[in-house]
């Protein structure tokens, strides 16, 4: 099982840090945006203490691959009403690849952004447009995941299909992928007490050989809210029995688990969390 949870990247150890964060959780794997999430403020790679990084997870048998990185929620390409912002995804998307290369992960989690009530249609034709500009150029084998949505507001990637519109109009397909959230997914409508029935119609609309890595995390609303709002695992809508079971899917045995829960009192969740998910 390839299980861990969102850790930091912040002075004075950076990447370094994060992978020390993720171990005293009993963690193999781990998720970490290269800086702020909600703005553009960014260090050099060269400060992250990479080598060493890369050093500790050699020691303790974690896999390069299975390292997810999480794009900036500042990104927005689906915005056509103010297309300086699109373009600014554009341009600070394909800086992201670089650090993420630099960094020497696989794997880039990105929300495939809001048509900020232009109309969906729109939206999918803008996103569509900035990530074949974005990967004309780019020759890193790095590969986008686009996020499963809960559809709050104008999101785009609600539903399976918005997303396999991405998909089919992408030139280079083979830099594509996605990221399978059970709270974004659940709060979409997809009715996770029947997963099975739920994984059958994603791959056949998108392929599950297509799904890169699973956000776990339940969720504080009823399904179908369409409210994207995290909770602790086994105290939300979904429940620790289907967590579980996704947890331990074997098809998905390869494939990168984060957590993403709240904190309880200032406190990550996730040392205790992994442990109720490992166990049989």
């Amino acid at each position: 099982m390839i299980l861990g949870s969102h850790c930091s990247l912040k002075a004075p150890d950076y990447f370094l840090g994060s992978i020390k964060e993720a171990l005293s959780y009993g963690a193999n794997t781990c998720m970490v945006y290269t800086g702020p999430p909600s703005n553009s403020k960014r260090k050099s790679a060269e400060d992250f203490k990479i080598e060493e990084a890369q050093s500790l997870m050699k020691k303790n048998g974690m896999a390069m691959e299975h390292i997810v990185i999480h794009a900036p929620y500042i990104i927005n390409l689906a915005n056509s009403k103010k297309p300086e912002t699109a373009q600014f995804g554009v341009e600070f998307l394909k800086e992201e690849l670089k650090r993420v290369e630099q960094m020497g992960a696989k794997i880039l989690v990105l929300h495939p952004g809001s048509h900020v009530q232009a109309g969906a249609d729109i939206g999918l034709e803008w996103i569509v447009r900035g990530l074949n500009e974005v990967l004309k150029e780019d020759e890193s084998d790095v590969k986008i995941a686009l996020e499963t949505m809960a559809g709050k507001g104008a999101e785009c990637g609600r539903t399976f299909e918005e997303l396999a519109y991405i998909y089919q109009n992408i030139e280079k397909k083979e830099r594509i992928g996605f990221c399978f959230d059970t709270c974004h997914t659940w709060d979409a409508g997809y009715d996770l007490n029947d997963f099975d029935q739920v994984i059958q119609q994603f791959d056949e609309i998108l392929g599950i050989e297509n799904i890169l890595v699973f956000h776990i995390n339940d969720s504080k609303n009823p399904l179908g809210a369409h409210k994207d709002r995290h909770e602790n695992i086994g105290k939300g809508y979904i429940g620790f029995e289907i967590l579980h079971e996704i947890v331990h899917d074997p098809r998905f045995e390869n494939v990168p688990k984060i957590l993403e829960t709240p904190y309880i009192d200032s406190k990550a969740p996730y040392k205790e969390e992994i442990e109720m998910l490992k166990e049989m």
